[in-house]
């Protein structure tokens, strides 16, 4: 028998109340926030990401999904979404728009990594990006935006981290230090960390293993090295955040794992989820649109995972509200019956009624039994007798009464009493 392909799973019907939860109050907060949608193909081409995510990178080197189409042109599913918004971004000629460009996604990534409680090869993410501005008065509106949609959604145990990853002027002296610091120190780090060294030192902050734990808490912060514009822009960041009193912390090794973030970086956290409890994940990338070709334009973003998000509300107890079900089933007794009774049931959906309609040849009692589990508020009955007389005769399944409704005021009845809820016959 088919499965599901590991690292990937099927959204079924009795979770799509905490989809559209989410899905609704992400794209309530962009609103609120003027981020207007954008989406882009689920794959680019291969060389985007190389050089827009970095070579060097676990998601370059590891995690991408690639292959050759048959064109033969080299193909990648889209491991992130901030490489192909700015390529949209060059594309379509949009730094003419109104500066910053506020843009948001919603829409699959695809990364090959060992499957884990809110972590799947396939899952869906939640987009933000401000493209034009360098104002850190952005970076604090963007961190808003996340810590906003999960106070909305009821989390509890929001934490925030921040940190400032420099520029490409300061940057490099760090990295010099970094590497001095870690060469001191190679044989008490992993082998990924080895590698890291050599092709992208800074990740070695964000290293998880624990042999390396030691040596990262001794490592020089990259605070303590940033040029003037970078410290500037990092107090104007933390003096932001400091005003509408959002509390934070600076995490020194915070570096993110993307080669295209310079000076902000920052990550959110929930309690409830374990290990992988952040729950959102961003940062500056200045430096990006001029790397795929285009002027120098600053930008900002994060990623959100919704199946995070929703393990999330899981893990704390937060029900999302149910979602409509149809109030009305329309039952027929008797073989001449069939067609008037499914001519009702579209005219009661054309009328915005929602119905369901009891196929087959099944008794009244085997229909009425799925009345109930539907959880319909009204059984619409038509028999013969029924039909000879114009009724219908209405079965009001919570109040457990009925009546006859002529059929030419059966929607007008319904809507009544649908709308102000009272019992039939009262």
């Amino acid at each position: 028998m088919y499965t599901a392909p590991r690292g990937t799973h099927d959204i079924l019907p009795e979770e799509w109340p905490y989809w559209r939860y989410v899905i609704n109050n992400i794209h309530e907060t962009a609103a609120l926030f003027g981020f207007e949608q954008i989406d882009t193909p689920i794959f680019e081409t291969t060389s985007l990401y190389i050089r827009g995510v970095g070579e060097g990178t676990d998601i370059v080197d590891k995690e991408m999904y690639s292959f050759q189409d048959k064109g033969g042109e080299e193909i990648t599913l889209r491991p992130e979404f901030t490489a192909g918004v700015m390529r949209a971004y060059l594309e379509h000629g949009m730094r003419v728009r109104p500066q910053p460009v506020k843009l948001y996604s919603i829409g699959p990534i695809f990364r090959f990594e060992r499957p884990q409680a809110g972590r799947y090869r396939q899952h869906h993410q939640f987009n933000v990006e401000v493209i034009g501005e360098q104002d850190p008065a952005v970076d604090a509106e963007v961190i808003s935006v996340a810590w906003h949609l999960f106070k909305r959604l009821g989390f509890r145990g929001l934490s925030l981290q921040i940190n400032s990853t420099g520029c490409p002027k300061c940057r490099p002296g760090y990295l010099k230090e970094l590497v001095a610091y870690y060469r001191q120190h190679e044989n008490e780090i992993c082998d990924d960390c080895k590698r890291r060294l050599e092709r992208n030192p800074l990740r070695v902050l964000d290293c998880k293993n624990e042999q390396c734990q030691p040596v990262i808490a001794g490592a020089p912060h990259i605070t303590d090295y940033l040029c003037d514009d970078c410290k500037a822009h990092f107090a104007g960041l933390r003096a932001h955040l400091d005003a509408i009193g959002l509390s934070y912390t600076v995490n020194h090794r915070l570096v993110r794992g993307l080669d295209y973030y310079t000076k902000t970086v920052f990550e959110v956290y929930a309690e409830g989820i374990g290990a992988q409890n952040a729950v959102c994940g961003g940062g500056r990338y200045d430096g990006l649109i001029e790397e795929l070709g285009g002027p120098p334009t600053p930008g900002i973003g994060f990623g959100s995972g919704i199946e995070r998000q929703i393990l999330t509300m899981k893990e704390q107890g937060i029900e999302p509200p149910s979602l409509p079900k149809p109030k009305l089933f329309v039952a027929h007794v008797g073989e001449a019956t069939h067609v008037e009774a499914f001519r009702l049931t579209m005219k009661l959906r054309e009328a915005g009624l929602s119905a369901l309609y009891g196929f087959g040849n099944r008794s009244l009692r085997s229909q009425m039994k799925s009345a109930n589990r539907a959880g319909a508020r009204f059984a619409l009955i038509l028999g013969e007798d029924e039909i000879a007389q114009g009724v219908v005769t209405v079965r009001d399944l919570e109040a457990s009464t009925q009546e006859a409704v002529p059929r030419d005021q059966i929607i007008a009845w319904l809507q009544d009493k649908l709308l102000f809820g009272a019992p039939s016959g009262a």
